[in-house]
Parts: structure tokens; C-alpha cells; sequence
């Protein structure tokens, strides 16, 4: 009898092990991006709010969270760009959707080259007003 009770204690250890085991291995793994939004194309406002995303390689998504203040107005757009390191522009590589009010939160599934901007440094997001058509706020995005 104690042998049956040591046999059913270990079978059954070793299926939780395995479990775990099982589970672990499909556990995805993330990494983290953040920038902090700054005035461009020559705002005179002092824009303040961050951009933080995790980033899913084996799903291709890009997570996010945006939050933004003391803009001109409210968004009228915004967008990830690149490539393009801080003082360059770039076209608009992904679309966020609205409606934009403070905070914004959404993923996005991205492609070799835009997960490749992201890496690099030169993904960045832009925030859109009516005062400031090509972009008032961005934030450099960065491990």
C-alpha cells in the first residue's frame, strides 16, 4: 500500500514538472521600449507625456501606451515613423487610432523592418495637431 501511495506521489510530481515544463515553454517572451515626447518643427510649447511599449517577438506585435499634455490643441493624428534617428524626419511607417484623448492604448503587428527600426533606435512617435500639421510632440523610441 505505501508503495502505491509513493508511486501515485511521484507520477504525479513528475506530470506537474512536465506541466510546468510545458507551460514555460510557450511563456512569451517581451521587451520594452519607452520615449519621452519633446517639442519639434519649431513648437513653441512645452509638450510632456512618454510612449511605452513592449514589444513581442514571436507574435510580431507591438504593444502600447500613450500619454501626452500641453499641446496646442488636441491630436488630430498620430503615427510611428521611420527610420529616422533624433533631428530626422521620416514618413509614417504605422497608423495609431484615435480617438485621441489621453491615454491611448493599442498594438500593432509590425514587419521585419519596422521591428529592425525598433531595434535600431529610429521608430518614433509623432503626435499631430491642427497648429502643427507635421507633427508638434515626438518621442524616440528606446530599449
Amino acid at each position: 500500500m505505501l508503495f502505491q501511495h509513493r508511486a501515485l506521489f511521484c507520477a504525479a510530481m513528475l506530470g506537474g514538472s512536465l506541466l510546468a515544463g510545458h507551460t514555460s515553454a510557450f511563456a512569451e517572451r517581451s521587451e520594452r521600449f519607452s520615449g519621452i515626447f519633446y517639442g519639434e518643427h519649431g513648437t513653441t510649447t512645452k509638450p510632456t507625456g512618454r510612449v511605452d511599449a513592449l514589444f513581442y517577438p514571436a507574435a510580431h506585435v507591438l504593444r502600447y501606451s500613450i500619454t501626452w499634455d500641453k499641446l496646442s490643441g488636441p491630436v488630430t493624428a498620430a503615427h510611428f515613423h521611420g527610420p529616422a534617428r533624433k533631428g530626422h524626419d521620416a514618413p509614417a511607417v504605422i497608423s495609431i487610432d484615435g480617438p485621441y484623448k489621453s491615454p491611448v492604448t493599442g498594438s500593432v503587428s509590425v514587419n521585419q523592418d519596422q521591428e529592425d527600426m525598433l531595434h535600431n533606435g529610429t521608430l518614433y512617435v509623432n503626435l499631430h495637431t491642427h497648429a502643427h500639421p507635421s507633427g508638434e510632440a515626438r518621442a524616440q523610441l528606446a530599449q
